[in-house]
């Protein structure tokens, strides 16, 4: 944590103009913490941006770049928001890594109670930060990273029984039990590209070319634009190349036609159920995308920062491109710092056409 500490005061970053800083220190902006620090001439004190305490005489203040520049400067931290020591949003981050790599290294999963007690938390406290920070539940999180490893257990070992083991489970039955969840079919038929697993589908049109919506018995697995159906369908085929592909009945039509008319009018809504099959980190950037609401963008950093990993904005346009579920997670909402569109799955035109009607929705 100190390393941390020490390298934020080495490298400061980008500085507002005065006028920004002072705005800031006004509104106690927690989003500025980290950007700089003030000090208050008459107290000898310097506090972060987001301090509670009484708002200082605007003559009384001057700005630091780092918490150092201000002790060389002659102020002491304030003992209310300790400007010198990690924020409490860094420092719950710190936790929750921690936390993650339990998760990661353990056999078996820790429960609640361990997590929370390694975090110097109530187990309430810890399952709300943890939830805040990653997007997901301490449970929910163990059980992606688990069907992560079972996925890649099954696809590099020899027999379903050494990937038992490799996957962690120590036994037989565990396994089995857990498998349908944390693959949506049986590992015999994940090893045999789907076999025997039931994918319904159905190609529509629609005003952005070709649609294809398929789903499994737990909810929908893909929406995909083009502008080939039979292309869609091969593609389909690729992904689960043993799987029993069904067209889909007058039924599954209507829901394609839910899709469509989502589409062509997004002041419907689409609320569908999904199934979701992603690494651990990616159901916490498709979680984040799907809480944007319509007619409103976000970008990759802001998506980084909502789910506690700052640093990893490459990653989270990686995610973004990996989602084979267009509009159910609508990462078409997904920008630039800068607001500009950038790479889209299905066509950046496609994507600048679902905004345009979003945001006049």
């Amino acid at each position: 944590m100190s390393s941390l500490m020490t390298r934020a005061n080495e490298t400061p970053r980008k500085l507002l103009d005065d006028g920004a800083r002072w705005n800031a220190v006004k509104r106690r902006d927690r989003a500025a913490d980290g950007t700089f620090v003030y000090s208050v001439r008459t107290t000898g004190v310097y506090c972060r941006p987001s301090c509670a305490a009484r708002l200082p005489r605007r003559d009384n203040v001057a700005f630091h770049a780092t918490w150092a520049d201000a002790e060389r400067a002659g102020f002491r931290p304030c003992k209310r928001c300790r400007p010198n020591q990690p924020a409490r949003a860094e420092a719950h981050a710190a936790l929750v890594a921690n936390a993650c790599r339990s998760i990661e290294e353990a056999e078996e999963a820790p429960s609640l109670a361990a997590l929370a007690q390694a975090a110097g938390m109530s187990r309430f406290h810890f399952h709300r930060v943890f939830k805040t920070i990653t997007g997901v539940t301490p449970k929910a999180y163990a059980a992606a990273y688990r069907g992560k490893r079972v996925r890649e257990e099954l696809a590099s070992r020899n027999t379903v029984t050494e990937a038992i083991y490799g996957a962690g489970f120590n036994s037989n039955g565990r396994f089995y039990a857990a498998a349908p969840g944390l693959l949506g079919m049986t590992p015999t038929q994940f090893r045999a590209g789907g076999t025997g697993n039931v994918i319904r589908f159905a190609v529509g049109e629609c005003s952005l070319g070709a649609i294809l919506v398929a789903a499994t018995d737990k909810g929908v697995c893909a929406i995909e634009f083009g502008d080939d159906p039979d292309a869609l369908v091969r593609s389909l085929q690729d992904r689960f190349p043993n799987a029993r592909l069904v067209g889909g009945d007058e039924m599954f039509e209507q829901l394609v036609a839910k899709v469509v008319g989502f589409i062509e009018a997004p002041a419907r809504g689409l609320d569908l159920p999904l199934d979701i099959r992603g690494t651990a980190f990616q159901q916490r950037v498709w979680d984040a995308i799907r809480d944007i609401p319509a007619g409103a963008t976000a970008s990759y950093s802001e998506i980084a920062r909502r789910i506690g990993a700052p640093k990893a904005v490459r990653s989270v346009a990686q995610a973004c491109a990996s989602n084979g579920i267009a509009v159910a997670i609508p990462c078409h909402r997904v920008v630039r710092t800068d607001g500009s569109t950038s790479g889209y799955r299905w066509g950046v035109a496609r994507k600048h056409a679902l905004l345009a009607r979003e945001k006049a929705a």
